[in-house]
């Protein structure tokens, strides 16, 4: 495989577009439709618009072409966060963050890429006094679960989430 030089940063509004495109992309040619549920452009925007939500992507500097894309919410206190399906209550709701949507295209697979953006955008949570991620995987989809895994991050609880999906919370402790 021919290196190819990425380049990941959090990025605007402006590239949400493209990075939604990514995810609907991603979602259709899946084997496995119960294994990842999309949200909407208009979702992550109304993340982004709060300033509840961070995108960051990851760009081949040679094409300019997106390789990836990984959004973050940071839900607070609303119903979205995963901390209630934990028992978490109060201010320890206030320091999670939800590691939501990952997505990589197959051309630039095997290069570490879902890896490299959760970490860049962890690094940032823990400087902004972020204490808990907390992230959802379905429990047959081996390659994200090894992912967050070797991360550190440990499974939680299985429960039905997504409108009936099945998923395992999984929790990294900052």
């Amino acid at each position: 495989m021919e290196k190819k030089e990425i380049k990941i940063f959090r990025a605007g509004r402006e590239s949400l577009e493209e990075a939604v495109r990514l995810v609907q992309s991603t979602e259709e040619k899946m084997k496995e439709k119960s294994w990842f549920v999309a949200e909407s452009l208009e979702e992550f925007d109304r993340w982004m618009r709060k300033d509840q939500g961070w995108l960051y992507v990851a760009k081949d500097c040679s094409s300019g072409q997106l390789a990836g894309m990984f959004f973050v919410v940071l839900p607070g206190m609303e119903e979205e966060n995963l901390g209630y399906d934990i028992g978490m209550q109060g201010r320890q709701l206030y320091e999670c963050a939800i590691m939501d949507t990952v997505v990589v295209l197959p051309e630039y697979r095997g290069m570490h890429l879902q890896y490299e953006m959760m970490q860049t955008a962890e690094r940032k949570l823990h400087k902004e006094g972020y204490r808990y991620l907390l992230c959802t995987v379905h429990p047959e989809n081996k390659f994200s679960r090894e992912n967050v895994k070797r991360q550190g991050y440990k499974k939680i609880l299985t429960k039905e989430k997504y409108g009936g999906f099945l998923r395992d919370i999984w929790m990294k402790e900052l």
